[in-house]
């Protein structure tokens, strides 16, 4: 811990177990580092560079990344709740595996390609977001919201809890689970065979 907060520069060094929340680690930059079941709660990571680091089993709820550089960044089996990735510097490239993501925030980011494979990713805000061909397989997006995003080829199919408003988001070629597309059609006005099935204008059970 004490060289982590007095040294300015990591290069493929492995910490585990580190007890660090509420640490400030602002400036720092770390190259092909590895952090194994961390507590960073409430960590201060502002101006940080993270290039090709992995993130394994380490806790970040409520962490601070603003102007934080994120390069080939993985995150697996982490705790990331209520994190602002709003703030992280553009275009990062991340991805999300098995994470807990309830009531974080994107917005106004270049996305493309991220995954976001089996994660608890409800009540999150998805606000600007290029999400083109990203992958959210697995992932439970409940209570969630998508407003003003970018959706092309993005895949949902594998997804659960997903409302998607196609009016207010850009969508093409997006795959969605059938639960979507008939809320999506119902939320237009319309009756879906084999889920409304009844005399046209009855109360839908």
């Amino acid at each position: 811990m004490a060289s982590l907060l007095a040294d300015d520069a990591f290069e493929q060094q492995t910490f585990t177990g580190l007890e660090a929340t509420a640490a400030v680690l602002s400036g720092k930059e770390f190259y092909r580092c590895t952090f194994e079941h961390c507590r960073l709660q409430e960590s201060v990571w502002k101006g940080v560079k993270l290039e090709a680091c992995t993130f394994r089993e380490c806790d970040l709820t409520r962490a601070t990344l603003a102007q934080t550089a994120l390069r080939g960044v993985t995150f697996e089996g982490c705790k990331l709740m209520g994190i602002d990735f709003s703030k992280v510097s553009l275009h990062p490239e991340v991805s999300f595996t098995r994470c807990m993501l309830r009531y974080s925030s994107f917005g106004d980011l270049n996305l493309k390609k991220t995954k976001f494979l089996d994660c608890t990713a409800r009540e999150v805000n998805f606000l600007e977001v290029d999400l083109s061909e990203s992958d959210f397989t697995g992932s439970d997006l409940t209570g969630s919201a998508f407003r003003g995003c970018t959706l092309t080829r993005t895949d949902f199919r594998g997804a659960t809890g997903l409302f998607l408003d196609a009016a207010r988001n850009r969508v093409k070629d997006t795959g969605v689970p059938v639960e979507a597309a008939v809320e999506l059609a119902r939320s237009l006005g319309l009756l879906v065979a084999g889920y409304d099935d009844g005399p046209l204008g009855s109360k839908r059970r």
